[in-house]
């Protein structure tokens, strides 16, 4: 394959193998050739794609479907050869039950007290509330670029849980809020099917996505145990997802992640340099997270009908964005924060998280620093 004899090239000259595939697959002109990104949703017809053994006694059919998904032994699951530990759960939503995790990622998670990248240049009052400061605009667009943006559509991350702190990569015992029920709830459905019953959601990060966004090469080990799994729940547009090794040089694996799509990093693979270089458009034809949730959901279901005038909200946002949620267990059973960590100050927030426009070569990247959120685009 092309981009394999690209890689070992570059990794023969000791160069950072990452680093020019994400180059590669962000470039605009001429635009890359996607011949070799993996895509899960036609199955095994890769010679790398493997069916995924899951626990199908993990939960009921009835809790499954009170999450709006599918009943386990219904769900297409891969994994990777050379990635053990990883697996892919190809969209187990149920049709239509993806209109409530795109609408609390919208109107419900941004809320305070959990915390935001627009706090870094505004007033708490400012963002106290960007559902209602934004709807009515977005619902009224017209689609020109001259547009001003809403706060909304300013949103590139939002923290969950035990609040991650972007200038020291840590979390505290002193930055925390309530993690969102649902979401916790989906969470745990997905890592015991995955074979981690006992996962608790402790802490989430959500990255907001728009055509010209990417996410920087990065591994994700501030959490003090890694024997959990990290879960990624994907929404809206299809996006590059890269899948390296544990150093810089081990050139990546390509594939795509569509909306409703799983994603769980454990075991060998918790510690893998990833990336996202590109969003794109969805294959034709494929199904958008469209339409109400089924009529026989349990009573206690986490998933209800969005309302019209909200889903016209989101249906305007997702049109061009993606949501992205990854969700951790922060501390092992019984485990708490070091003294040290409890008593250090908080350390106000720089906005230099890896959810940026461009990569550079160090070994932990950061992003260029963002003007104001007036200013941001």
């Amino acid at each position: 394959m092309r981009m394999a004899k690209m890689a070992a090239a570059v990794a023969e000259h000791g160069q950072d193998a990452f680093r020019k595939l994400f180059k590669f697959y962000k470039r605009r002109v001429p635009p890359p050739d996607f011949s070799d990104v993996i895509d899960f949703a036609k199955g095994l017809r890769n010679e790398k794609v493997f069916a995924a053994k899951l626990n199908l006694a993990a939960i009921s059919e009835r809790d499954a479907r009170g999450a709006g998904l599918h009943p386990i032994k219904d769900w297409k699951a891969y994994g990777l050869e050379g990635y053990p530990g990883f697996i892919f759960i190809s969209n187990p939503f149920l049709l239509g039950s993806q209109q409530h995790w795109v609408t609390q990622s919208l109107k419900v998670y941004p809320q305070k007290p959990n915390v935001c990248n627009l706090d870094i240049h505004m007033a708490p009052a400012e963002t106290e509330n960007i559902w209602e400061r934004s709807a009515e605009r977005i619902r009224n667009k017209s689609g020109g670029k001259s547009e001003a943006k809403t706060l909304l559509e300013k949103l590139r991350w939002v923290t969950l849980g035990y609040h991650y702190n972007w200038d020291t990569k840590t979390y505290s015992a002193d930055r925390h809020t309530a993690f969102p029920a649902d979401l916790a709830r989906l969470s745990g459905h997905v890592a015991a099917a995955c074979g981690f019953p006992g996962f608790r959601a402790e802490a989430g990060i959500l990255n907001y996505y728009h055509t010209d966004s990417s996410l920087g090469i990065h591994v994700d080990e501030s959490e003090l145990d890694h024997s959990w799994p990290l879960l990624s729940f994907s929404f809206g547009q299809s996006a590059v997802f890269l899948l390296g090794g544990a150093k810089r040089e081990d050139a990546p694996t390509a594939m795509f992640m569509h909306s409703g799509d799983v994603m769980v990093m454990s075991g060998a693979s918790r510690l893998l340099y990833h990336a996202v270089p590109r969003i794109v458009s969805p294959p034709a034809g494929f199904p958008a997270p469209l339409g109400p949730p089924e009529e026989d959901t349990p009573e206690d279901s986490l998933v209800s009908k969005v309302p019209e005038e909200d889903w016209e909200v989101c249906t305007r946002y997702i049109e061009a964005s993606r949501v992205n949620a990854t969700v951790r267990q922060v501390l092992a059973p019984g485990q708490l924060f070091s003294a040290a960590a409890n008593s250090r100050p908080a350390v106000a927030l720089s906005g230099e998280s890896y959810h940026q426009e461009e990569t550079t070569g160090d070994e932990n990247p950061k992003p260029k620093r963002r003007r104001s959120s007036s200013a941001d685009s």
